[in-house]
């Protein structure tokens, strides 16, 4: 198996919910790497439980099949724009692509992306025209707009010859055309073995290996992985980080780890070709590269995506500070954010002027709110503040924000809505044509802060049948003033416990995101409001006892169930002053200012 003629090394790209998972799931099935009485989780590969109950791959993971003596390295890779950070830096570990398509929806805003840079780098691409079983899909016609695909990219010659298949990963179907028989996923794996080219072997000379993704175990470590571009390693081995300005660090390699199916299992030595993870070397980041001593030479590396969202994370100080988490101080939740710092590459946190506040950016507010949902797990209570897009200034000094280029598929019927909805943000119509099924795709150009708070508006607006996925597109000069979120907030008065009753009386000023017996405190945030500025009211005032009792006055109270909020909605409605409360248990709103007399003085304030 040392032979490279044996390895290949691809990754699976698409799409976000395309069906990326599922077919390393049937891959994996077909290869005996499960037993058949074997229970297995559905989408083996999304192993964080925020993968599973997103539906979504969040990190890169690396997994390995064996099929007629041949080793398959495998990438599962994440399909939101958020993460795609992640797919440019694996695309540099692999021969040749899987570009995954469903068979209805077709080519798809991060679809572009991913393959854009696939051709950019010359891999070979294999595309996989998924999801033929889904009710009115065209799996010829989605061949099609592929093709139209790789020729608006620019491809080449040799690479718009691209070999496909159609599957249905869910079912573990493929084949060659529409018109043969059910076949299994053998010929997926015979395709990828005959086209995917084997890894030009480099055996002799200093070992080097470009480190594209970091693990870290609170065992062994950091943890390298990459493919080894030249040379062997074996635990025990010197090796030295390399970067563009010579080295920067050394150490001794203490474990060596080859992917066999879903693990890593330790290895004696690793050659020239093969996908790998290296611990002991605690100086490795991604981009450098790991060289032999003797002879430290860089690879050419890449440029690591950078963030384009902040928000600012607090120490928890309201009134419920430290009742439900354990870890809330400034140096516990600092040592946390550095540590993710390590591994999660796009991210980059920042101190501040006020040593309780970090200011955390990333590739946007699914890859944040990610970070938020993990340490409120972990035990962690934080504040944070509403999201801000990071501006840049070019040479003349003209200031530039992020744009998103954004596809939205809705229903015929809300078509002017959405449209006029984006154009008050800014928003700039660069397409628009029919899909079957009566649905309508458009497509926008729209600065990121126009994005911000919008995906509840939208799901609102479309009755929850519209989907809108984007990517990022480039910097582009200021586009003015947006409007911010057009209704006020419903705040509490005083500190307690709701009260059915009062919440009844109260029905009418707005919509409520607490039931009755939620604790609350004076300056939390309750509710949204019917008119365009913030109220503030008493959720615990009780009904006044007398000795005299009408009746029907006693009967149960018909409440309105409240509207409760994930973190992610949470995130879009908080304005510029107001913050997020998170912690084990709770997810609250509330004003930063929590005093009503001082929150309407530093009102007045900055109106002035």
């Amino acid at each position: 198996m040392s032979s490279t003629k044996n390895i290949r090394n691809i990754a699976i790209i698409a799409h976000v919910d395309h069906g990326k998972t599922t077919l390393v799931d049937s891959i994996f099935q077909k290869t005996g790497a499960f037993r058949d009485n074997q229970q297995v989780n559905v989408r083996v590969l999304d192993s964080n439980p925020q993968e599973r109950e997103r539906g979504i791959t969040i990190f890169s993971k690396n997994a390995a099949a064996v099929y007629k003596d041949h080793k398959i390295n495998i990438v599962d890779t994440p399909g939101h724009a958020d993460f795609g950070g992640e797919v440019e830096r694996i695309l540099q570990m692999v021969d040749g692509v899987l570009l995954l398509v469903d068979a209805f929806e077709g080519p798809m805003p991060q679809t572009k992306f991913v393959l854009r840079k696939a051709l950019e780098l010359h891999l070979k691409p294999i595309v996989v025209i998924n999801k033929i079983d889904r009710p009115q899909s065209d799996p010829v016609k989605v061949h099609d707009q592929v093709l139209d695909l790789f020729i608006a990219l620019g491809a080449e010659e040799h690479q718009l010859d691209f070999p496909y298949i159609f599957t249905s990963a869910k079912h573990g179907v493929a084949k060659y055309s529409m018109d043969d028989e059910d076949g299994d996923m053998s010929l997926l794996l015979d395709m990828i073995i005959k086209e995917i080219p084997a890894p030009v072997a480099h055996d002799d000379g200093g070992f080097q290996m470009l480190v594209t993704t970091l693990d870290y175990s609170d065992y062994i470590g950091k943890i390298a992985i990459g493919r080894i571009h030249r040379g062997k390693v074996s635990p025990g081995s010197q090796l030295a980080v390399v970067g563009p300005d010579g080295v920067m660090g050394r150490g001794t390699v203490t474990k060596v780890f080859q992917f066999d199916k879903v693990q890593k299992v330790e290895a004696k030595e690793a050659t020239s070709g093969d996908i790998i993870a290296i611990a002991g070397i605690p100086d490795a980041t991604v981009g450098m590269t790991l060289a032999s001593i003797e002879d430290p030479v860089s690879l050419a590396s890449f440029d690591i995506s950078k963030p384009t969202l902040s928000m600012l994370f607090s120490v928890n100080d309201s009134p419920f500070a430290g009742l439900e988490g354990k870890e809330v101080t400034s140096r516990k939740i600092r040592e946390r954010l550095m540590k993710e710092k390590m591994t999660n590459v796009a991210l980059n946190v920042e101190e501040t002027e006020s040593p309780d506040t970090f200011r955390v950016s990333g590739r946007g507010e699914l890859h944040l709110s990610v970070l938020i949902e993990t340490m409120r797990r972990e035990g962690y209570e934080v504040a944070i503040a509403r999201p801000e897009v990071i501006m840049h200034r070019d040479e003349d000094g003209t200031l530039l924000e992020p744009i998103e280029h954004v596809t939205i598929d809705i229903p015929e019927e809300y078509t002017g809505v959405i449209i006029e909805k984006m154009g008050r943000r800014k928003a700039e119509m660069t397409f628009m044509g029919t899909l079957r099924g009566g649905m309508v795709r458009v497509e926008f150009e729209i600065p990121t802060r126009g994005l911000i708070g919008y995906n509840l508006e939208f799901t609102t607006d479309t009755k929850g049948e519209g989907i809108m996925s984007h990517v990022f597109l480039d910097y582009q000069p200021f586009k003015g003033k947006l409007p911010s979120r057009e209704t006020g907030a419903l705040v509490v008065s005083e500190a307690g416990i709701c009260v059915a009753y009062a919440l009844s009386a109260l029905e009418d000023r707005g919509t409520f995101f607490v039931s009755p017996n939620t604790k609350v405190y004076a300056g939390m945030i309750v509710g949204e409001s019917t008119r365009g500025l913030d109220i503030t009211l008493n959720v615990c005032k009780t009904k006044k006892l007398s000795n005299m009792r009408s009746s029907g006055t006693d009967e149960s109270l018909r409440l309105t169930p409240p509207k409760i909020l994930s973190l992610e909605q949470a995130l879009e409605f908080i304005n510029d002053d107001e913050l997020l409360e998170v912690t084990p248990q709770s997810i609250r709103l509330r004003k930063k200012i929590l005093d009503v007399n001082l929150r309407a003085k530093a009102t007045k304030k900055a109106n002035a």
